[in-house]
This record gives structure tokens, sequence and C-alpha cells, in this order.
């Protein structure tokens, strides 16, 4: 199973606003950068936008590590709330609707798929791929 690398970063000017993500695949000496973006969005389905288009790029189930500033995305999924939210049909433990059902329902297919192993980092604090890709995400949020 080929072992890659992610880094994701979503943006949102507003929350809601125009928002942008960014990813960057490396797999070897490759890299392949990946961005979108809507005009009316918020930081949370974009940060999540981002892990799912970047590991949809997949072309066959892969070992991922996967690396976020995104508390949202890697503690739902590693705390195991996610799940718990998909299995309690999109109810968290206070039994108020989870948020962006529609994005984690792909997600946790996406999981379902590859061997994904996140990783967390704090945003705006040097790493140069993490710096990257917000500038991948602030850019498209800002040509929208």
């Amino acid at each position: 199973m080929k072992h890659v690398e992610i880094y994701t970063d979503g943006a949102c000017r507003g929350n809601p606003g125009k928002g942008g993500w960014g990813a960057i695949l490396v797999y070897g000496n490759k890299e392949k950068e990946l961005s979108g973006g809507e005009a009316l969005t918020t930081n949370n389905r974009m940060e999540l936008t981002s892990v799912i288009e970047a590991l949809s790029a997949l072309k066959e189930p892969c070992r991922v590590t996967l690396t976020s500033d995104s508390k949202y995305v890697v503690d739902a999924i590693e705390k195991g709330w996610a799940r718990s939210w998909q299995s309690n049909g999109w109810k968290k433990a206070d039994r108020k609707p989870a948020l962006n059902p529609d994005l984690w329902e792909k997600l946790l297919a996406l999981l379902d798929k590859h061997e994904v192993t996140f990783v967390w980092v704090k945003g705006h604090d040097g790493h140069p791929y993490n710096e990257r890709c917000d500038q991948l995400a602030t850019t498209f949020a800002d040509s929208l």
C-alpha cells in the first residue's frame, strides 16, 4: 500500500462568506496542489472539503498521514465524535444536530477506503505545507 502525505487547510472571508480550501499531496518526490472554494460557505465546511477533495484525489487505497490545523476535523475523527454522530442519526451527545452531516458522510466513507492517520498542527505557525495550503485556500476565496 502506497504511503501518501496530505496537508490541508480551509479559509473563509466572513463566516459564512466566500471560502476556499487548499491541499497538497506528497508521494515520494512528487507534489500535487489542489484548491477550490464556494461563494457562500463556512470555515469548517472548507476545512472538511479540503480533506475530502485530497482523499478523493487518490486513485487507489493508500496509507495516509494527513496534517491539518483544524481541531474540528482532527478531533471529530480521532476522538470518535463523527462516527458517534453518524450512528446517532447526526445528533451530538447533547441531542443537538451535528453540523455538516453531508460532508461528514463523504469523509467517513473515504476513511473506510484509506488508512488515515491525522496529525494536528498549529495554524499560522510557520509549518511550510500548512502555510502553502492556507495561501491556496485564501487565494481561491479572494478570487470569488
